[in-house]
């Protein structure tokens, strides 16, 4: 049965730094997208970052791209989210997901609707 299970949100001032993972079972890693989700409270879903299957192309949305870094380790079959700069506009419950479908990382990165598989989401507050 494949699951995710994302770990590592919490409580962080403006400016300060958390590594979000999302560990995988069930499947490998190497074989699909996986991708990174946040929706903060009355607002729509929305996608950060993205690794594709062979994790040569990656996505970063506009709003934190310079700040966040997404990042692999097929050994322990983990993606991860480094996030530096937090701003409070960061604050969101994060949520990782996984395609196995080959597709275009710009084109499936925004959309949800791309991903089958979900965690159950990471709370991440930024406020001083």
């Amino acid at each position: 049965q494949l699951q995710l299970v994302e770990s590592g949100g919490g409580l962080v001032q403006p400016g300060g730094s958390l590594r979000l993972s999302c560990a995988a079972s069930g499947f490998t890693v190497g074989s699909y997208a996986i991708a990174w989700f946040r929706q903060a409270p009355g607002k729509e879903r929305e996608g950060v970052s993205c690794i594709s299957r062979s994790g040569n192309s990656t996505y970063y949305a506009d709003s934190v791209k310079g700040r966040f870094t997404i990042s692999r380790d097929n050994a322990k079959n983990t993606t991860y989210l480094q996030m530096n700069s937090l701003k409070p506009e960061d604050t969101a419950v994060y949520y990782c997901a996984a395609r196995s479908a080959i597709a275009i990382v710009q084109i499936m990165c925004p959309r949800p609707g791309y991903f089958g598989s979900w965690g159950q989401g990471t709370q991440v507050t930024v406020s001083a």
